[in-house]
């Protein structure tokens, strides 16, 4: 069940199909038939947007969702003045992403840096560590350092 590469010449040419098909849903699944990387750059997909990502952060994704709920909406100088004076470890790594999730839309897709805004902004569980704290009478408690993966997408207002 391998998937066909398509040459530049037949994505362009089957561009409006290709492109129903990725909007089309799924009937079981629900989600959008899946592109190559080559497929969406010739296609021109996420052209108009600027994505950061970070993995392995070694911060807990439910103290970042804290601050990615006061971010999200806002333009980019709001955003970063919040980030700035929030009292939270996770403001200074938002920071951070939010810098490079703007850089990519300005440097790499051309975007007007004063139409942009946090689109979308969320933290899933990424994998946990666990270690092990010596107690009394030899005992041994666990201890789970929580990881988070971070995602910032910045868009042009319309």
């Amino acid at each position: 069940m391998e998937k066909k590469v398509l040459s530049k010449e037949e994505l362009l040419k089957n561009k409006d199909q290709i492109l129903a098909e990725q909007n089309a849903k799924h009937r079981k699944s629900n989600k959008p038939a899946l592109l190559t990387k080559k497929e969406r750059k010739v296609l021109g997909i996420g052209k108009d947007e600027g994505r950061a990502i970070l993995k392995y952060a070694r911060i807990s994704s439910r103290k970042v969702k804290i601050v990615l709920d006061l971010i999200k909406d806002k333009g980019l100088d709001e955003a970063y003045a919040i980030l700035k004076f929030t009292p939270k470890a996770s403001a200074e790594v938002l920071y951070k992403i939010l810098k490079s999730a703007e850089a990519n839309a300005v440097n790499n897709n051309n975007l007007n840096y004063g139409d942009l805004y946090v689109a979308e902004a969320y933290a899933t569980q990424g994998p946990t560590l666990k270690r092990i704290q010596p107690r009394a009478q030899g005992r041994a408690f666990k201890i789970l350092k929580r990881t988070s993966h971070i995602t910032l997408v910045v868009k042009e207002r319309q």
